[in-house]
């Protein structure tokens, strides 16, 4: 474990629901570049030198890895490398998503050094964490579930952001990994599962829910094993944690909460630095407070969890 968190400034001086104090660059990688990707990569990290945990993240459907520079520099704040690949945002299944993902893993090893070069910022890749929203969050467990891609890093941790499968149960899109079985996910590490108490909701008579009852997060968070967590942001929508810049039809697709978008960012954001900081870092005190009174949170959260 101290491996992990050598050489890793302290943040906990904020909470995890605000800003850090680590502060956050970004760096846009081009496929052509000479660290050569395999895909455009977003990579956003501390602006303070050390050696920080990375955490790989996959954005949505008909989104773009730039539409959640906001929230991915909350957690970066707070001491972890950020790198979302662009992905097919165009494609109906996961599957190109999930290639695209294995191919930026197997690449992390040399290539994210040598972007981080100038920064003064080391990636440790002991310990990797996955995560992915919508249609990227199906990506990321189908990623971390057998069978699907090879990685030649192993992932120790997994986050689900409102993750999506489908548009019904009877139209999964594929992979098809939701068996419809509690705690059958062949997974042994430990999950979280953040939902939105809006995404089932219909914006309008035009659009079906973002994040349709049977294919959401509920699904997901019953096949997973322990340990694993299930947060619901009670007043929120499937892309409510998006940037306040990102292109105006993301507030048309999705119901949407009442609130700004900051808040969302904030609370999802800091959910997921707690769950990092508890199971990459082994420091639980922000995770077990957030779980011990949800009232911390900026906005109203369930709180559900399994535990060995």
């Amino acid at each position: 474990m101290a491996s992990v968190i050598i050489n890793r400034p302290s943040a906990t001086s904020a909470s995890v629901f605000d800003y850090g104090t680590l502060g956050a660059g970004k760096k846009l990688v081009k496929q052509g570049d000479e660290s050569r990707p395999p895909t455009d990569v977003l990579v956003v990290y501390p602006t303070v030198a050390g050696t920080y945990t990375v955490v790989l993240f996959l954005h949505g459907y008909f989104m773009r890895n730039t539409y959640y520079e906001q929230l991915l520099r909350h957690v970066a704040s707070h001491g972890f490398i950020l790198v979302a690949p662009q992905c097919n945002a165009m494609s109906p299944s996961s599957n190109e998503d999930i290639a695209s993902a294995a191919a930026v893993t197997n690449w992390l090893s040399v290539g994210l050094q040598f972007v981080l070069s100038s920064t003064g910022v080391k990636p440790n890749l002991d310990k990797l964490a996955l995560a992915g929203h919508s249609k990227g969050g199906h990506a990321a467990f189908s990623l971390a579930l057998p069978g699907h891609a090879k990685t030649e890093l192993k992932f120790s941790l997994l986050m689900g952001i409102d993750p999506v499968a489908g548009r019904s149960k009877s139209n999964q899109i594929s992979p098809e990994i939701l068996t419809y079985e509690p705690c059958s996910f062949k997974l042994e590490i430990p999950v979280l599962v953040i939902g939105t108490g809006l995404g089932s909701k219909k914006k309008n008579i035009i659009f079906p829910p973002c994040a349709a009852e049977g294919v959401n997060h509920v699904e997901f968070y019953n096949e997973c094993k322990p340990p694993s967590y299930h947060f619901v942001v009670t007043d929120y929508g499937h892309l409510d944690m998006l940037d306040d810049t990102a292109p105006e039809f993301t507030k048309c697709l999705c119901k949407n909460g009442t609130n700004c978008r900051e808040i969302m960012r904030r609370t999802t954001g800091g959910i997921m630095t707690a769950f990092l900081e508890a199971y990459l870092l082994g420091q639980k005190g922000d995770l077990n407070a957030i779980v011990a009174d949800p009232e911390t949170a900026p906005t109203s959260i369930s709180v559900h969890y399994k535990l060995p």
